[in-house]
C-alpha cells in the first residue's frame, strides 16, 4: 500500500484552508509548507520518507473531483510515471513557457520512484541542451494547443528540478481548459475529466490595487472577487457548505500574512543579485 500525503505550498491562510476543505476529508494527511523556495520544497517532500506519493496542490486550486485524482495517483503508479501535472507552456494557462516542465500548481509525485535516482548535484549539473531534441521529440504533440517555448530553461527556479526529472522519468502530461473567467486553468484527467481549478494570481487575493501597481509591470490589481467566484463554484460542484470565517479568523489570517511577509521579504532581496545575472546574460546572449 502506497503511502499518500497531500502538500501545500501556502502563503494565505485563508486561501489554503479555503482549499483544504474540499481535501481534508478524504483520509489522506495533510502538511501545509510555509517560506519555502520556489524549489526548495519538492526537496521537502522528497525528504519525507513517510510518503511514497505527494499530491501537491497550490493553496489557490480547488479540488472539484476527488474520484478523478485518487483515480490520476492509481494511473501514474501502475503506468511508471515519476510526474504527473500541467505543462508550463502549450495548454490553457496564462503561460507560455517550456511545455517539458510541468507547473507546480498542481502534481502527483512518484516520489519513491524519484528517490531512486535523486541527486541535487546532478540536477545542478544537467545540461538540457545536451537532451533537448530527444526530449522534444518524444514530447506529446497533442498537448502543444497554445503558445508555448522550448528554449525556456530559466523562466523559473524550480525549472532545473523539473527538466532533470522529465529527462530521468516518465512525466504524465495532463490536459486542460480555459475557466469562462479567462484566467483560471481547469485542469482535466487523461480522460478530460476536471480535477482542480486553478485561479492563478493567489499572491493578490487580498492585496490592495494600488499595492500591486507598485510592484506589478502588468498592474493586475486585486483579484478577489474573481477568485472567490472560482472558489464558490468549486464548492458547489462538491455539495459542500463553503466554510464562514468570524472576527478571530480574520485576525489570525492577518497575524499570518504579517508573519509571512516578514519572513519572504528577506528571501525575494536575496535573489535579486540571481534575476540580475540572469538578465545580463539574456542581453548578452
Amino acid at each position: 500500500m502506497e503511502k499518500i500525503k497531500i502538500f501545500t505550498r501556502s502563503f494565505d491562510l485563508k486561501l489554503y484552508l479555503l482549499s483544504r476543505r474540499l481535501y481534508e476529508d478524504l483520509g489522506v494527511p495533510t502538511v501545509r509548507l510555509t517560506d519555502q523556495s520556489a524549489d526548495g520544497y519538492f526537496y521537502t517532500m522528497l525528504k519525507d520518507t513517510d510518503c511514497d506519493i505527494a499530491i501537491n496542490i497550490d493553496e489557490d486550486a480547488f479540488l472539484v473531483d476527488p474520484d478523478a485524482l485518487f483515480r490520476l495517483v492509481d494511473y501514474v503508479v501502475s503506468n511508471g510515471y515519476a510526474n504527473a501535472g500541467c505543462p508550463d507552456g502549450g495548454g490553457f494557462c496564462p503561460r507560455g513557457a517550456n511545455p517539458i516542465v510541468t507547473n507546480p500548481f498542481f502534481n502527483i509525485f512518484n516520489l519513491k520512484l524519484i528517490r531512486t535516482k535523486f541527486d541535487r548535484k546532478a540536477i545542478r549539473d544537467f545540461r538540457y541542451a545536451d537532451h533537448k531534441d530527444r526530449m522534444i521529440a518524444a514530447y506529446p504533440k497533442e498537448r502543444l494547443e497554445n503558445k508555448y517555448d522550448f528554449e525556456k530553461t530559466d523562466q523559473e527556479p524550480y525549472y532545473p528540478f523539473f527538466l532533470w526529472l522529465a529527462n530521468n522519468f516518465k512525466t504524465l502530461y495532463l490536459p486542460s481548459a480555459r475557466h469562462e473567467d479567462g484566467i483560471t486553468t481547469i485542469l482535466l484527467d487523461p480522460e478530460g475529466k476536471p480535477i482542480c481549478l486553478h485561479t492563478w494570481f493567489a499572491r493578490f487575493y487580498t492585496t490592495p490595487t494600488w499595492i500591486v501597481k507598485l510592484f506589478d509591470s502588468r498592474k493586475r490589481g486585486m483579484q478577489k472577487l474573481r477568485i472567490d467566484a472560482v472558489i464558490d463554484q468549486a464548492y458547489a460542484s462538491r455539495g459542500i457548505e463553503r466554510p464562514e470565517f468570524g472576527f478571530g479568523d480574520r485576525l489570525s489570517f492577518l497575524g499570518n500574512k504579517i508573519v509571512r511577509w516578514i519572513i519572504k521579504v528577506p528571501q525575494r532581496v536575496s535573489r535579486w543579485p540571481y534575476k540580475i545575472r540572469k538578465k545580463l546574460q539574456r542581453r548578452a546572449s
